[in-house]
């Protein structure tokens, strides 16, 4: 499987049985104890992104770029704390769940742009770029270049997260690829921390923050790296 078709097989998983699924798990209503554990996790990488920004005091006067933002989690939050948000995502159907969540829970949204998009096209320039959960689902090749693209459009900082390749993690995804389920339309890349440093580095930015979120069926590594 090429680069090309990862592209085509996320735009078309999260529009259909994918978009689905996941509205649930980053929503509240009833789901199963995986759904239920997964939705944990993505919370908890969420708040501790919302904890960093909010620490440092200034998110009123911040431009933010939220890269596949699925359906406003992280976005639609910051937005109401006051910053200037263009969020963007590869699904259609996820930017326009994410939309009517901002209309019915932001008492103004003029700050909030969400926009149809792969990474690769956007555009512009940010304060403050962050991308979590999504280099998942493209190998390291792949996510080398998104890396790169992404720190091109960000003025000071970047935050993104990622599921880190490591021993344990590695032999779990191998015996999960023997119990292929309807759910499991797409890849599941894992990325070394060391390459994802690099690349950033590579960029011209530093990590100054880290925090691993583990749960029983969530792993995500989040990186925050500002401009040296």
């Amino acid at each position: 499987m090429n680069v090309a078709d990862d592209k085509t097989i996320v735009r078309e998983y999260f529009n259909s049985t994918g978009f689905d699924r996941w509205r649930r798990i980053y929503g509240d209503g009833e789901v199963n104890k995986v759904q239920l554990d997964i939705r944990t996790g993505h919370q908890q990488t969420v708040d501790t992104v919302i904890g960093w920004l909010k620490d440092d005091g200034n998110l009123p006067e911040l431009s933010i770029c939220d890269a596949g933002c699925g359906v406003g989690s992280l976005s639609i939050p910051l937005a109401a704390d006051g910053a200037k948000i263009y969020a963007s995502d590869i699904s259609e159907k996820m930017v326009t769940e994410a939309k009517d969540r901002a209309l019915a829970t932001l008492e103004n949204s003029e700050n909030t742009t969400f926009a149809v998009q792969d990474l690769e096209s956007l555009s512009g320039s940010y304060h403050t770029v962050i991308c979590l959960d999504v280099l998942i689902h493209y190998p390291q090749e792949k996510a080398d270049e998104m890396v790169s693209h992404l720190c091109s459009l960000a003025e000071s900082r970047v935050i993104m997260s990622f599921a880190p390749k490591t021993c344990a993690l590695s032999i779990l995804k191998k015996i999960g690829s023997f119990f292929p389920g309807p759910s499991k339309a797409t890849r599941a890349y894992l990325h070394r921390e060391a390459d994802v440093v690099k690349i950033l580095e590579s960029n011209g930015f530093s990590v100054q923050r880290q925090e691993m979120t583990k749960t029983r069926f969530y792993y995500s590594r989040l990186l925050e790296a500002t401009r040296k």
